[in-house]
């Protein structure tokens, strides 16, 4: 991965309480996983910020390095990797998200 995109992920995760990379739009996911955490994210009334790996295959696979996680969509909160969709998924299920949103 080269410096620009370890940046722009780096930066993404700080600036924003709430980040999640995910195949397409907030208003528009591309994927059924990344829809998935959209309405989770939604159906608790937070701001969040989305980036669209589709757009940026530097940034897509530059993502996958930078956490070791191979799939998308990938949520972080607070800085922190918190996971993809099927661990959004458990947490949400379990309560447990809403205690990390806070």
């Amino acid at each position: 991965m080269n410096e620009q995109t370890k940046q722009k992920i780096e930066h993404a995760i700080t600036d924003n309480r709430i980040m999640l990379f995910m195949k397409g739009e907030k208003e528009a996911p591309m994927c059924g996983f990344s829809a998935q955490v959209v309405q989770i994210l939604k159906s608790y009334g937070v701001d969040f910020l989305t980036m669209d790996v589709l757009a940026d295959w530097e940034l897509r696979e530059g993502l996958k390095e930078f956490t070791n996680w191979p799939t998308i969509p990938q949520l972080y909160i607070d800085g922190k990797f918190i996971g993809g969709c099927d661990i959004a998924m458990d947490l949400h299920r379990k309560g447990e998200l809403r205690k990390i949103i806070g």
